[in-house]
């Protein structure tokens, strides 16, 4: 888990705002997160443990949950995420000018490339969200879906991440360090790829992150020039070499910049 425990100083906002701890905000979010990526249902004393929660408060905040559909308790007491997570999440998608926006540019990549597309957005070192997706029409899969959260300092989005944020390196070092791939990347070598990341204004992951899988992703800029998002694409590494490599981020590049300017409008 990536969340402060509930005992720690109070986070500072944006322009030096203090933000007033709510423990029992602050554990109901650390429970709904680890159900979200939990594969199986929990026990009451499973989350309290995960969690470092004394039991009987973690009981109290997830009879609230239940009672509010957003998990569901089964006859084994045993608890996962309920429909009232979906309906959040759909009124969320919805409403999004990103996906609304990006949707069309990946599909329009996938149908072009044969690699499946994503819209993710970047709100922090922390971690990443998967706003939008067309997936390949070749037998190619990524164990993604709208709404899947990563680490935010991943793969080729990660390399954008670190590239353009404002953060102190310790910050960042200290993050890279809990990461898991595939094929580890040491991280004075990642630490020279993001000048070149920044110049060239895209990243690559040749397989680092997940075997046999070239991942390529370009930044989405505000006016100040912060990365709000990427679009990604992935796809078998042998067929995203070359030539074909060199067109596919040219197109993407033209993607993210006709998404940045309707964003802007």
């Amino acid at each position: 888990m990536t969340d402060s425990p509930p005992d720690a100083p109070a986070p500072r906002a944006a322009r030096g705002t203090r933000i007033r701890p709510v423990p029992a905000v602050t554990r109901a979010i650390a429970i709904l997160r680890l159900l979200a990526q939990s594969g199986e249902p929990l026990s009451a004393k499973q989350i309290a443990q995960a969690l470092e929660i004394v039991p009987s408060t973690a009981l109290h905040i997830l009879r609230a949950l239940v009672s509010e559909d957003v998990v569901n308790v089964d006859s084994a007491k045993r608890y996962r995420p309920g429909p009232g997570m979906l309906a959040l999440a759909r009124g969320m998608l919805e409403h999004s000018s990103f996906r609304t926006v990006v949707q069309p540019a990946l599909d329009q990549l996938s149908r072009t490339w044969q690699v499946t597309s994503i819209g993710v957005e970047t709100p922090n070192l922390d971690h990443m969200v998967v706003l939008a997706l067309a997936r390949s029409p070749l037998p190619f899969s990524l164990h993604v879906d709208v709404g899947s959260r990563f680490p935010g300092l991943i793969s080729a989005t990660g390399r954008l991440v670190a590239a353009y944020s404002a953060e102190p390196w310790e910050a960042i070092a200290q993050r890279f360090r809990q990461l898991r791939w595939q094929h580890p990347v040491d991280i004075d070598s990642w630490r020279k790829e993001l000048d070149t990341v920044r110049r060239q204004g895209y990243s690559e992951d040749r397989g680092d992150y997940i075997g046999g899988v070239t991942i390529v992703a370009v930044p989405i800029l505000d006016l100040s020039g912060r990365l709000t998002h990427t679009i990604v694409c992935a796809g078998v590494s042998h067929t995203m070499d070359g030539a074909q490599a060199d067109a596919l981020i040219a197109d993407m590049q033209a993607a993210a910049t006709d998404v940045a300017r309707q964003l802007l409008r």
